[in-house]
């Protein structure tokens, strides 16, 4: 049985690799033009990663899947991540840039081992009946480190340089290691073990069709999916809503951390609840928000902006709470490694695209940018709406003290 020390360990370690990864994106944002003299360098330094670890996901999902001690399987990872940081670091000025860039896209291969790979292994070290408020705290680790991390990149940059923000980035994720070597092995048995023979294009083939065929665990990704591009495109607006309605882009840094904090808050509050909702219900109710909160910001009034961007960290915290809980819940236990990297891999896939159709939008019309991104969540709630589970229709309602978010994570 998990022990309270087990989930403390997890829960450190998931905070320190995450927050290494949200500061070491500001960091070699800010590292690549001072050490190369291009402005350009940083931004491409960090699509390389982005891309790649949009490739990456699914195929280390089926090796975490395989392996028998997945743990020391995600310390490896997280160690050839950090390595791949510190080689970006030493290379940047030193070597032709675009050896650095396939440095970035081999480093971003792993990067879905800091979000996804962490995830699956949460039932191991929590125990069933604690396993809903796990999942908010898991999800909160993110909340954190997105409101720890651009903050510490843009303070050590500032007093020691960007590259020590790097370094920075490398030792965080470093601290995570010894949390996730000591990761419990999986109890292998012939429901959870994969078929003797089978190759890792079997495994990648049916870990796609257990997400396209599973109507709750579709529903949840393709919403969740279509909600990052509207969320990529919201946090390109940032910057420029600071400068013209707070008066500095500075302020859009400001506004971002806002968001963090008020996801933060909105998942701690959920965490605390002895019944929580059902997760589809607050997957579809944080994008019904994330319409909302573009519109408010549309407005232009100061008062109406602060009131979207913590709009915005209420429904996102609780949105990636409840699409966790649907993957603990629906994922297949010999497939749920891939399950997680595979639809966090499309997540930061929907969020990339996101942010590169708003860019150009956003320096034209910032408003119209916001529009675009409430579009984007509205078609999240259609697609939600469009794919209904035809289990819901006949289920019975929860037990007393249960609900979907409070079953054991067992189903497939």
């Amino acid at each position: 049985m998990p022990g309270r020390y087990a989930m403390g360990c997890y829960l450190g370690g998931a905070a320190a690799a995450r927050a290494g990864d949200e500061t070491s994106g500001p960091a070699l944002l800010l590292a690549g033009p001072v050490l190369t003299g291009s402005p350009s360098s940083g931004s491409a330094l960090l699509a390389g990663i982005m891309a790649a670890a949009a490739v990456g996901g699914p195929l280390f999902g089926v090796l975490l899947d395989r392996s028998a001690r997945p743990g020391r399987l995600l310390a490896a990872a997280l160690a050839l991540y950090a390595a791949g940081l510190a080689a970006i670091l030493l290379g940047l000025g030193r070597v032709p840039f675009a050896l650095t860039v396939l440095l970035a896209v081999g480093a971003g291969l792993l990067g879905p081992a800091l979000s996804g790979g962490w995830t699956s292994q949460l039932p191991r070290v929590a125990p069933p009946a604690g396993l809903p408020r796990a999942t908010a705290l898991d999800a909160m680790t993110f909340s954190l480190a997105a409101l720890v991390g651009p903050a510490l990149a843009g303070v050590v940059a500032g007093a020691a340089g960007a590259p020590a923000a790097v370094a920075v980035s490398i030792a965080l994720i470093g601290l995570a290691l010894p949390a996730a070597w000591a990761l419990p092995a999986p109890a292998r048995s012939a429901r959870s073990a994969p078929p003797p023979g089978t190759s890792v294009v079997t495994d990648l083939t049916a870990g796609l069709r257990a997400i396209v065929r599973n109507r709750p665990l579709a529903r949840a990704t393709a919403t969740s999916v279509v909600s990052c591009v509207g969320q990529g495109a919201l946090l390109i607006c940032w910057p420029p809503l600071g400068a013209a309605v707070l008066g500095g882009a500075d302020r859009g840094a400001l506004l971002l951390s806002a968001t963090a904090a008020s996801a933060l808050v909105a998942n701690a509050v959920l965490s605390r609840r002895p019944r929580p909702p059902r997760p589809d219900t607050v997957l579809l109710g944080g994008a019904l928000l994330l319409v909302l909160a573009p519109l408010l910001a549309a407005t232009g009034h100061p008062a109406a902006l602060i009131a979207a961007v913590l709009l915005t960290g209420a429904a996102e915290g609780p949105q990636l709470t409840a699409l966790f809980a649907i993957r603990h819940r629906e994922a297949p236990e010999r497939l749920r490694g891939q399950v997680f990297t595979t639809g966090a891999s499309l997540k930061i896939t929907g969020f990339a695209l996101g942010a590169a159709l708003a860019g150009p939008l956003a320096t034209w019309s910032p408003p119209g940018a916001l529009v675009a991104a409430g579009g984007c969540e509205a078609l999240a709630v259609l697609v939600f709406v469009c794919l209904p589970d035809p289990a819901e229709a006949v289920a019975p309602l929860p037990p007393p003290g249960g609900g979907c978010m409070t079953e054991p994570c067992q189903a497939s």
